[in-house]
């Protein structure tokens, strides 16, 4: 088969897949530009390998084969070991530690980290369950899931610093704001002396797929470098995204909401909790 037959035949399939009812032959030739034969022969031929199937009413749409390997595609794609390599670059720039959140059914955890040069001495467990009202991450997963966002506010909120929002009408407008900005922040209302900074990683869909967790001392964390961080963070999350094959538009950052200012006391303890 000629290198343009087969780029015809991923064009036919593409036509397929975003063909919710199928196409009818004259349909997809006006589509596509060929002619009726070509078209005919590429059907006759994905048919045959059940890569397409045709209805009773002549219709063709996308067939057993071609859903089974669409499957085994997104089970491969594996977050951790895509995004790996980009978080370990990510974490040389900017200098601090870096956690890949993901959600796991109603649960928030970090998946991974890769340790800056910045080091912070904390324990926080791999898979170990995020707070959704005081986390950045935890946050980020419950303003972009209305699910999670009822689980968060329909709890108790502890308040785990003097910083952290334990009032749901509050919480509320956070989400509202953290959807808005395209990012979250948590300013020390986790953990005391910690500015966590999360950003979304999207799929082909759109929807979250992950999060990118910037755990930075607060001392350091000064609007010069809030600025370089965001900035890098979102060009990483970018490929990330581009290797998950998302090439839409994310919602125009503005930033993460305002705290206590950018020069904070350093971390006074660190421990269990999660930033």
């Amino acid at each position: 088969m000629s290198p343009e037959r087969y780029l015809r035949t991923f064009d036919l399939l593409d036509l397929l897949v975003r063909s919710k009812d199928g196409r009818r032959l004259t349909e997809i030739k006006d589509a596509l530009d060929l002619p009726a034969s070509s078209v005919h022969n590429m059907l006759q031929t994905m048919v045959a390998a059940e890569v397409a199937t045709v209805t009773e009413d002549l219709r063709y749409m996308v067939g057993p084969r071609a859903v089974s390997l669409a499957l085994a595609t997104i089970q491969s794609l594996d977050i951790r070991s895509i995004a790996r390599r980009y978080v370990q670059d990510l974490a040389r720039t900017v200098g601090d530690d870096i956690y890949l959140g993901v959600q796991v059914g109603s649960r928030v955890c970090y998946a991974d980290r890769v340790m800056g040069t910045n080091r912070i001495s904390l324990d926080i467990r791999l898979g170990e369950s995020l707070y959704l009202h005081s986390t950045a991450t935890g946050k980020l997963f419950a303003a972009n899931d209305a699910k999670l966002a009822a689980k968060a506010m329909s709890g108790r909120l502890p308040k785990l610093t003097a910083s952290t929002i334990t009032n749901v009408d509050e919480l509320q407008r956070e989400y509202q704001r953290i959807r808005a900005a395209g990012c979250a922040c948590s300013r020390e209302e986790s953990i005391e002396g910690i500015v966590g900074y999360a950003i979304p990683v999207r799929n082909a869909d759109g929807s979250l797929a992950a999060a990118l967790h910037v755990s930075v001392i607060a001392k350091l964390a000064t609007k010069a470098h809030e600025r370089k961080l965001l900035k890098a963070t979102r060009e990483c999350a970018a490929q990330i995204e581009r290797q998950l094959g998302h090439t839409g538009g994310a919602p125009t950052p503005v930033g993460p909401r305002q705290g206590s200012g950018t020069a904070t006391p350093a971390p006074k303890r660190a421990g269990r909790s999660q930033a």
